[in-house]
């Protein structure tokens, strides 16, 4: 008896004599071996991690996300059953069926910050790379009647006059609408341009309404894109209702159709 209880003391001693002590090495290998083990979402951008009860087992998934590509304030809309992802990670219980739905790769697209965009890159550029697509239509209706360029003065018959904008009929009184947002610097009679409306959207560019029968916006007005400004007619050096359409860049006409 005395012999066992002696070799009971020497057994239950040596795991301890045999225990070999931690290295830093190991744990080093330890953390790459699980590191490689990882799955690799390269060029995804941000990941979120969710964790799911399911048998008993905890499951992690990491899902990448699209965040920062869609526009600010966007609610994703609750599907029945489904696990918001919210950065960190959530659970459910086992046999639960989880949906999972992430922000739309599409952004909604600003006129306003693009054209920001545009005029700040162009400088002294009076012919922006890019621009198409920047200003609204000042119209309901677009149909052209005569286009930005050389032309025959229809009211002199003069050949080969610049024509400094494009022209849209429209029946007398049609609204006209600010092309994007500004302040209003002229609003009233100019001449040969009739009633006009001249609206400065900031770093060199503006747009001009002219010929119009009413106006009703003001000088000092700040306007937003798609405002209303006045109403189409034939005052001034015209021969028929219609809207002369002008885009200024820097003091110089440009071709409207390279802006809408």
């Amino acid at each position: 008896m005395s012999e066992l209880r002696a070799t009971g003391r020497r057994r239950s001693a040596a795991p301890a004599a045999a225990r070999r002590p931690r290295t830093a090495a190991t744990g080093r290998r330890r953390a790459e071996v699980a590191a490689s083990s990882k799955p690799s979402f390269r060029g995804t951008g941000h990941k979120a991690a969710v964790t799911a009860a399911a048998s008993g087992l905890a499951l992690t998934i990491l899902l990448p996300t699209t965040a920062g590509t869609a526009a600010s304030g966007t609610d994703l809309p609750a599907a029945a059953g489904a696990v918001a992802v919210s950065g960190q990670p959530v659970t459910a219980a086992a046999g639960v069926e989880l949906q999972f739905q992430r922000t739309g790769l599409s952004s909604t697209f600003d006129p306003d910050t693009k054209l920001e965009q545009v005029m700040v890159a162009a400088g002294e550029d009076a012919k922006p790379i890019g621009s198409e697509g920047t200003l609204s239509q000042p119209m309901d209706s677009m149909k052209m009647t005569s286009p930005f360029g050389f032309r025959v003065n229809p009211v002199t018959g003069y050949a080969g006059e610049m024509h400094t904008g494009q022209d849209y009929g429209a029946a007398c009184g049609s609204p006209v609408y600010s092309a994007a947002g500004g302040t209003v610097t002229e609003a009233g009679w100019a001449g040969g341009y009739g009633n006009r409306v001249v609206v400065d959207h900031g770093n060199g560019l503006k747009t001009t309404y002219n010929h119009l029968t009413s106006i009703s916006a003001k000088i000092g007005d700040k306007v937003t894109r798609g405002d209303l400004l006045a109403q189409s007619g034939t005052t001034g050096n015209s021969t028929g209702c219609h809207l002369h359409f002008e885009v200024v860049v820097n003091g110089d006409m440009v071709d409207p159709k390279g802006w809408l």
